[in-house]
């Protein structure tokens, strides 16, 4: 299976949330995707050190291999 993720509810400033969906639309991101990419920004800015994110896989499964 893919990666999982913490969902989390989260209530913001409509001003706030029209922005960062702007932002998302000028990446080509998703809006949980850019504020997840705001986010890791943010806490590097302030020394804290994450490692690399582990992106979901794409695509069609592999397929199944015939007797081993």
């Amino acid at each position: 299976m893919g990666v999982q993720r913490k969902a989390y509810p989260l209530r913001v400033d409509p001003a706030l949330w029209g922005a960062v969906e702007r932002a998302a639309a000028a990446d080509l991101r998703s809006v949980n995707a850019q504020v997840e990419c705001l986010l890791r920004e943010a806490l590097k800015a302030r020394g804290i050190k994450l490692d690399a994110p582990n992106p979901a896989r794409r695509g069609r499964p592999p397929k199944e291999r015939e007797g081993g």
